[in-house]
């Protein structure tokens, strides 16, 4: 697939981590299409052009949010994407962590690089000191994601967010900048 070449915000040995365009709506949501079955009953990442378009402006535009895409550094590849969501600045400092992996780069490790970068690049510049992720209990790999990179397992939250017509249990994972260092 075509890659519009941009500037990583972070590197790693495989993957660079950088903003989303509106230019990226091709590639990202071909990669949704061919991950629905990765995806369901999870994540529902936009799977058109449209969708895609109000998805990508809203990380782009609204400073609560921080939209990056996870890219193999070899051939640029969108392999997957992490996003900083409900950003509280002032005394709480946190933002709330989403992310998905795209079926061609499921299970080679790009991910947890990717999410790394994000986690330094949100206590980095972007001055978070908390990071939170809520993961539905039967999604073993989002916790995996999560416990791999150092978050810990703070509770359990019944029927804490509406998805694909259900309220949904949630763990609820945390990371501070302390643990980090």
């Amino acid at each position: 697939m075509p890659h519009i070449a941009s500037r990583y915000l972070a590197e790693g040995p495989r993957v660079g981590i950088r903003h989303f365009t509106l230019q990226d709506g091709p590639e990202f949501t071909a990669r949704a299409r061919e991950s629905k079955d990765l995806h369901r009953p999870w994540l529902f990442p936009p799977d058109t052009e449209d969708a895609y378009a109000e998805y990508a402006g809203r990380l782009i535009d609204d400073p609560t949010k921080a939209g990056f895409l996870v890219c193999e550094r070899e051939g640029g590849d969108i392999a997957g994407f992490i996003n900083v969501n409900n950003i509280v600045r002032g005394g709480f400092r946190c933002g709330a962590l989403g992310y998905g992996a795209f079926a061609h780069a499921a299970g080679r490790g790009l991910m947890r690089e990717g999410l790394d970068l994000v986690i330094g690049h949100a206590f980095g510049p972007l001055g978070l000191h908390r990071l939170e992720i809520n993961a539905q209990p039967e999604n073993l790999a989002s916790a995996a994601l999560a416990r791999g990179a150092g978050f810990r397992l703070e509770g359990f939250s019944p029927k804490m967010i509406y998805i694909d017509g259900d309220w949904r249990d949630h763990e609820r994972w945390a990371l501070t900048a302390e643990m980090r260092a």
